[in-house]
C-alpha cells in the first residue's frame, strides 16, 4: 500500500489518502484545460480589433466641479392628467419644485433636479457633482446636475468589507480577496476589451472564467488535491452552464438587447454580437455559486474519508450527496432570491400592470433573466454530483480499521 497512495495537505482539513492513478488522471485533465486556457489567452487577448468609437461624454468646455448643497426644494408632485378635463384646467406644478442650490466655490447656482433627487434626502452640506457648460461667444455658463458624491459611504463600506473579511477569515479572507481583485483585473482587462473589439462572446467567457477559477480557487484554497476536485467540478459545472446557455438564448429567439443600457450599447456597437454577449454574461452570473458549492462538496467528502476511512466510494458518494443536496436547496434560494432583490422595481411594475406570469414571457428582459436563472441553477445542481463523484474517486479505496487488542 505505501507505493499506492499520496498524501493530500490543505489549511486545517485531516490528512487524506489519496489514490495516485486517480490523482494522476485528475491532474492531467486540468493540466490540459489549463493549456487550453492559456492557448485562448493568447489567442482572444485584445488589442489588435477595431474598438467602437466611444460616445462624448459632454460637449467641449465642460467641467465637472464639486459643490455643497445649500438647500433642496420640495419634489413637484406627480400630477395623472385627467383626458376628459376641458384644455387649461389643469393642475399646475407649483413653482420652485425639484431645485437644488449649491455653492461651488464663489458661485451659487440653482438648478434643476430630477424628482427622485429632491426625494433622496439630500442635506445642507452634501457634497454634489455638477457640469459646468461654457457659454458661446461670452455667454454665461450654465449649470446641469450629473450627482451625488458618494465617495465616503461606499469607502466606508469597502473599509468594513475587508476588515470583517480579514477579522473572521483571517489568512484564508486575504487571499480572497487577492482573488477578488485579480478577477476584477481579468474582467477589466481581458475580458470587456475583447468584447468590445467584436470576440467570441463564448471564447471570452469561457477563457476569462477559467483563468478566474484557477487563480481563485487554488490561491484561496491551497495547491492541494482537494481544490483540484473543487476546480474540475466548477470547470464541469461552467460547461453545462455554456451550453444550456447557447441553446437557451437560441431556442427562445433572444437577441441579446433587453433594456436601454443594451440598446444605448448597440447606438455605439451595433456590429457586436449580442447573442454572445448574452450567454458570455450567463457564464459569468454562474461562476460565484459554482466554486462555492464544489469546494464545499470536496471538502465534504474529504472530512467524511479521514472520519470513516471503511466506506466505500458509493457509500462516500451517497453521504456526500445527503450534504449536497442541503446545499443545492439553499443556495436555489439565492439565486432566485438574488434576481428578485436586483429586479424589483421591475417586478413592481408587472404586479401593478397586473399581468399573469405567462404574459410577460414574451418580454425580453423578462425572459432574459428567467434563462439566466435556470441555466445557472441547472449548471450548480449538476456540478454537486459531478464534484461528490470526482471527490469519492480521487481519495483512497476503503480500508479496514485495526482497532485496539
Amino acid at each position: 500500500m505505501g507505493g499506492a497512495h499520496s498524501h493530500s495537505h490543505s489549511h486545517d482539513l485531516p490528512d487524506v489518502e489519496v489514490g495516485l492513478v486517480s490523482r494522476f488522471f485528475l491532474l492531467t485533465a486540468l493540466a490540459l484545460v489549463a493549456l487550453a486556457t492559456i492557448i485562448g489567452l493568447f489567442v482572444l487577448w485584445p488589442g489588435d480589433g477595431e474598438k467602437p468609437t466611444p460616445p462624448q461624454y459632454a460637449a467641449d468646455g465642460t467641467t465637472f466641479p464639486v459643490g455643497k448643497v445649500v438647500s433642496v426644494s420640495e419634489p413637484c408632485p406627480v400630477i395623472v392628467a385627467d383626458p376628459n378635463a376641458p384644455p387649461g384646467s389643469g393642475e399646475d406644478f407649483p413653482e420652485h419644485c425639484n431645485e437644488l442650490t449649491a455653492q461651488v466655490g464663489k458661485d451659487r447656482v440653482v438648478i434643476q433636479v430630477p424628482p427622485y433627487v429632491a426625494k433622496s434626502g439630500l442635506q445642507k452640506g452634501d457634497e454634489v457633482k455638477l457640469a459646468r457648460i461654457a457659454g458661446v461667444d461670452g455667454a454665461e455658463p450654465s449649470w446641469g446636475w450629473v450627482g451625488t458624491q458618494r465617495n465616503a459611504p461606499l469607502g466606508l463600506l469597502l473599509v468594513a468589507f475587508v476588515l470583517v473579511t480579514l477579522v473572521v477569515a483571517r489568512l484564508r479572507g486575504l487571499m480572497a480577496l487577492v482573488g477578488l481583485v485579480f478577477a476584477g483585473f481579468v474582467v477589466a482587462k481581458f475580458m470587456l476589451p475583447g468584447l468590445l473589439e467584436g470576440g467570441s462572446g463564448i471564447g471570452i467567457a469561457l477563457v476569462g472564467s477559467s483563468v478566474i477559477m484557477f487563480v481563485v480557487l487554488y490561491l484561496t484554497h491551497g495547491l492541494s488535491v482537494r481544490t483540484s476536485t473543487a476546480l474540475a467540478g466548477t470547470l464541469f459545472g461552467i460547461a453545462i452552464i455554456t451550453a444550456i446557455g447557447m441553446w437557451g438564448v437560441h431556442a427562445a429567439r433572444l437577441s441579446g438587447v433587453s433594456d436601454d443600457t443594451n440598446e444605448y450599447l448597440m447606438l455605439y456597437a451595433p456590429d457586436l454580437n449580442y447573442q454572445g454577449l448574452l450567454t458570455s454574461a450567463v457564464i459569468i452570473a454562474g461562476l460565484g455559486v459554482l466554486n462555492d458549492v464544489t469546494i464545499t462538496q470536496s471538502s465534504a467528502v474529504w472530512e467524511l474519508r479521514a472520519a470513516a476511512p471503511e466506506m466505500t466510494r458509493l457509500q462516500l458518494f451517497i453521504s456526500g450527496m445527503r450534504i449536497g443536496r442541503d446545499h443545492i436547496a439553499s443556495t436555489i434560494y439565492t439565486i432566485v432570491f438574488a434576481y428578485a432583490g436586483t429586479a424589483l422595481a421591475v417586478l413592481m411594475l408587472l404586479s401593478l400592470y397586473e399581468r399573469p406570469l405567462l404574459d410577460t414571457l414574451p418580454d425580453e428582459n423578462i425572459a432574459a433573466e428567467i434563462m439566466r436563472t435556470l441555466a445557472s441553477a441547472i449548471g450548480l445542481v449538476l456540478a454537486v454530483p459531478a464534484t461528490t463523484a470526482i471527490a469519492a474517486l480521487t481519495v483512497n479505496g476503503p480500508r479496514k480499521v485495526v482497532t485496539g487488542q
